[in-house]
């Protein structure tokens, strides 16, 4: 991606890409930003909207063990599909294989070991140590929704296996995207995403630029998302441009 340049009263801003110094950051800003996720991207019609429930979420590996290992950030959005999160610098050698392998881990043993009581616990004692309410950052996703069967909608998300895993780096690499695109389209209910969040800098200043991979016409297809085709008149094409 070329340089980016923000335009002010006194002239333009080059804005520079800049790798990012740490891992942390960039899961630091997602904890703080969910909309990093780019929820309007993932789905269009109904943009996503998220709720964090932890960072460093422990996973056993057994029924009623302790964690084997710990996701990066566990998030939640307003159709109670938990969506488990990965981060990379794209530096770092792992992203391209073994984070793979590492996020089947997670998702396959979080389906089934993850009582909806522990992550509703979790959720709760994130809240508290943020000093925030915990009911209502509940109500910011779900609206009049009773939280009960909010939380019961999780649990049988869990159960069919209905997460959403999302691998974030700076720059995604080419093979990550490959394999992360041939999931997706083979995988159902599960959905399979890559975030790149790319940083530029500037006199200061700095802007972040998320984009969704992933999301191939073949995936939205099997997973029924395929919207009809849109027919164009003059009129309807005109409308944007000219509104009546």
């Amino acid at each position: 991606m070329s340089g980016i340049f923000l335009l002010q009263e006194d002239g333009l801003v080059e804005m520079t890409e800049q790798p990012y110094d740490k891992e942390d950051i960039l899961q630091e800003l997602l904890a703080k930003y969910p909309n990093l996720l780019a929820g309007d991207q993932i789905d269009a019609a109904a943009p996503r909207r998220w709720l964090l429930v932890s960072r460093e979420m422990g996973v056993p590996g057994e029924e009623d063990g302790s964690d084997r290992w710990s996701l990066d950030h566990l998030f939640l959005d307003q159709d109670a599909i938990p969506t488990l999160v990965e981060v990379k610098r794209s530096i770092d050698t792992r992203i391209r294989r073994e984070v793979v392998g590492q996020m089947l881990d997670y998702a396959a043993n979080a389906v089934v070991y993850w009582p909806v009581e522990s992550i509703r616990a979790k959720f709760e004692r994130g809240c508290a140590e943020r000093q925030v309410d915990a009911s209502a950052e509940l109500t910011k996703l779900i609206g009049s929704e009773d939280a009960v069967q909010y939380w019961g909608r999780v649990k049988t998300n869990l159960q069919a296996g209905k997460v959403r895993m999302v691998f974030v780096a700076d720059v995604i690499p080419t093979e990550l995207r490959r394999v992360v695109e041939f999931l997706n389209e083979q995988m159902n209910p599960a959905e399979v995403l890559a975030v790149e969040v790319r940083q530029f800098v500037g006199q200061g200043l700095k802007t972040l630029v998320p984009r969704v991979i992933g999301q191939t016409v073949e995936a939205e297809r099997n997973k029924g998302k395929t919207t009809a085709e849109k027919q164009w008149d003059e009129d309807s094409f005109f409308e944007p441009i000219f509104p009546r």
